[in-house]
């Protein structure tokens, strides 16, 4: 595997990006966009996945970087929660929820999967 020298080239933080970006979309709409709390709590835990791969990575030290990608991956779970809020409530139909759960998922499971990389190898890549 080349080394990674920036966050950018991480592909669960690209994951991660696009999952805010439709996150965003998504609770905009309707009686989401209108229910403040729920909107901007699953806003800010999207976007901590994101900013947690990103910070760990650039910290420079393998057992922060670690660290914060299992901050980023219970994030991750945070955003899934969350769907099912807005799913009981409407906001979301099951296709909708049901998509978003896949992206979250998938960047869960891209962590999970850079977490054991980085302790099999022992490093940062």
């Amino acid at each position: 595997m080349a080394k990674i020298e920036r966050f950018e080239e991480i592909k669960a933080w690209q994951m991660a990006k696009e999952l805010v970006a439709v996150v965003y979309r998504m609770s905009g709409n309707g009686e989401f966009g209108k229910d403040f709390g729920l909107r901007d709590q699953i806003r800010r835990a999207s976007v901590s996945v994101m900013s947690n791969i990103a910070e760990g990575f650039e910290r420079g030290s393998d057992k922060d970087f670690q660290r914060f990608l299992y901050m980023a991956k219970g994030s991750s779970g945070e955003v899934r929660s969350q769907l099912f809020v807005a799913l009981e409530l409407g906001y979301l139909t099951a296709e909708e929820f049901a998509d978003l759960g896949t992206m979250a998922e998938g960047v869960s499971k891209a962590i999970s999967g850079f977490i054991s990389y980085l302790t099999t190898e022992g490093s940062k890549p």
